[in-house]
């Protein structure tokens, strides 16, 4: 059996027509060719802010369709950047200048909301959070708490008001963007009611092209969004049960079970093959659960050959 290496995407290096340039991202691969993007899902998984060591096989593909479902499914909500998926590991989209924030979404008190309301703030982004409320309960309505996206290092949360204010967002086009944030987070959550989940949180990303505002990026996949199975979520917490979640907050565990959590000195653990193909399994799982369709696990031999050529032959096409 080959190596898990030789079965993932670890980094592309095309040369395709028309290429002007290549962003190498955490996970994704990014060739600019006029005035569209192709985005090659790569199978790096990252942590705390790290890439780790070993790739995960068919993480990329997972995310790029789970991605791709759900952009087709809200299209109605509002315009997005994907035009086609010429391999399952690659999306085709046209080229948007991005905001520099990510509309982050919680209706739940989970996470970082949970660490802050834990430590006795009643205020995150400038939103006010209810008295009385315990880890992973209900938010009355879903709030979203902004944060500005960093090329390097940590996002930082930032309010409302502090992005306007600043001129990061016009005003106009921020109340569009909270419009369609709050829309799409309504419909994935209605889209994994369906599928026995609970969206907890996720983030949304856009972008301007021609004056008009497009959902960019990846929309409610693991890697983006947290999840909660729906069945038996009352009772864990009326009994002050942990929730079982659906999102790649597994991994996160087993690093910070090895002490690592991406601070200055923490030294990365290496995983083992047998956890590498388990958390492959779970991203699998995944996608069955949040699409409702089977897995069909491509080929993987001669991965690369197989992206170039399929994107070569769109490009002839379009």
């Amino acid at each position: 059996m080959e190596s898990i290496e030789k079965r993932c995407i670890t980094r592309t290096n095309f040369e395709f027509p028309g290429q002007t340039a290549v962003y190498h991202g955490k996970v994704r691969d990014v060739y600019s060719i006029g005035d569209k993007l192709v985005m090659i899902a790569s199978d790096r998984i990252s942590a705390f802010d790290h890439i780790l060591p070993r790739p995960i096989p068919y993480k990329g593909q997972v995310l790029n369709q789970i991605a791709a479902h759900f952009l087709e499914a809200t299209r109605d909500i509002c315009p997005n950047w994907l035009i086609a998926t010429p391999d399952p590991s690659v999306a085709v989209g046209l080229r948007c200048e991005p905001y520099r924030v990510e509309m982050v979404v919680r209706g739940y008190l989970t996470g970082h909301a949970w660490r802050t309301y834990k430590s006795g703030k009643r205020e995150l982004c400038g939103v006010a959070l209810p008295d009385g409320m315990k880890e992973h309960d209900r938010f009355p309505s879903p709030i979203i708490t902004p944060a500005t996206k960093a090329d390097e290092g940590h996002d930082e949360d930032i309010s409302r008001e502090d992005i306007i204010q600043q001129g990061i967002v016009s005003e106009e086009d921020y109340k569009l963007m909270e419009k369609y944030t709050y829309a799409l987070f309504e419909r994935g959550t209605q889209m994994a009611a369906n599928q026995g989940l609970i969206l907890v949180d996720t983030k949304y990303e856009f972008g301007k092209k021609d004056g008009k505002i497009y959902l960019i990026d990846e929309i409610h996949t693991p890697d983006s969004s947290r999840y909660f199975y729906l069945e038996g979520y009352e009772d864990r917490q009326k009994n002050g049960e942990q929730q079982k979640q659906l999102s790649k907050e597994f991994v996160r565990e087993w690093l910070m079970s090895y002490g690592f959590q991406g601070h200055d000195g923490d030294i990365m653990p290496v995983m083992p093959d047998v956890f590498v193909e388990s958390v492959s399994e779970r991203y699998i799982e995944l996608f069955e659960l949040l699409t409702g369709r089977k897995f069909n696990r491509i080929d993987t031999q001669d991965i690369l050959r197989r992206i170039e050529a399929n994107v070569l032959l769109y490009l002839t096409r379009a």
